[in-house]
């Protein structure tokens, strides 16, 4: 076998939650180029079935289900539509996530249900997923979950600590996992630094090139350029094949050098 055959993922299937748009859907059709079929879920059908055409132009079969992370029957829906359509699950990476009302807060401004609502989306559903995806997992298969660059330190934003604290947590969810399931499953997180997807220019209030300018050198990218989705994909490629087999555990940091 080639270094790159380590890379394949034929004959494997992938659930990917937040996979309508952005760093999901490049997760998504990372994987099928990579040679897996897909499982998409995401609450915006419209969204998954434009994912799941191209998807299938690529010559990989793709499942569209509306889902809820946040409530733990509709992930359990999740799992049972996947195993009915494929008879079973390979690849399972948590990425749905995000801030759930789109504000960056500080954690002195924010509100017992805020907090709740950060924990309940970022920490609650990925923990709901890891257990799902256990369950219905063969000996072999890979559990990604999608962190952050926050949760090593906020850096020079300190806007955002609940979402911060809630991805730290994961990243702790994960090497738990990791030596709870080991050596059937293998866990692993994916931590993203800054990438311009539609969530992020909102709560960063990116409107115009000269604000993008302004924020990216606050950020100090020392790549100097922004993540894109495919950059995550390409990780989570990694982290599902055969390629990382000895990895189980850690989080890798995607994140220009921030």
């Amino acid at each position: 076998m080639s270094i790159l055959d380590l890379f394949k993922l034929d004959n494997q299937v992938a659930v990917v939650t937040g996979a309508g748009k952005g760093i999901g859907k490049g997760i998504a059709v990372s994987l099928a180029e990579a040679g897996a079929d897909l499982v998409l879920a995401s609450r915006n059908m419209k969204d998954l079935e434009a994912v799941q055409e191209e998807i299938e132009k690529i010559g990989k079969q793709a499942l569209s289900v509306p889902t809820d992370v946040t409530d733990s029957s509709s992930l359990e829906a999740l799992g049972e539509e996947a195993i009915k359509k494929y008879g079973k699950i390979s690849i399972w990476v948590n990425n749905a996530g995000g801030l759930p009302d789109g504000t960056p807060r500080y954690l002195t401004r924010t509100s017992s249900d805020q907090f709740e609502a950060q924990i309940n989306l970022n920490l609650t559903a990925v923990w709901s997923g890891c257990v799902i995806a256990a369950k219905n997992m063969p000996e072999g298969g890979s559990i990604i979950n999608i962190s952050s660059r926050a949760s090593k330190d906020m850096g020079p934003n300190v806007k955002n600590g609940p979402y911060a604290a809630s991805k730290s947590a994961v990243n702790s969810l994960t090497a738990t996992f990791s030596k709870e399931l080991a050596p059937k499953i293998r866990v692993n997180a994916i931590a993203p630094g800054p990438i311009p997807t539609e969530n992020f220019i909102d709560s960063m209030n990116m409107t115009t090139p000269e604000r993008e300018e302004e924020i990216r050198k606050y950020i100090a990218l020392p790549l100097e350029r922004w993540g894109t989705p495919s950059d995550i994909g390409a990780a989570c490629v990694y982290m599902s094949s055969k390629a990382s087999s000895w990895i189980t555990g850690q989080c890798l940091y995607v994140s220009g050098g921030s």
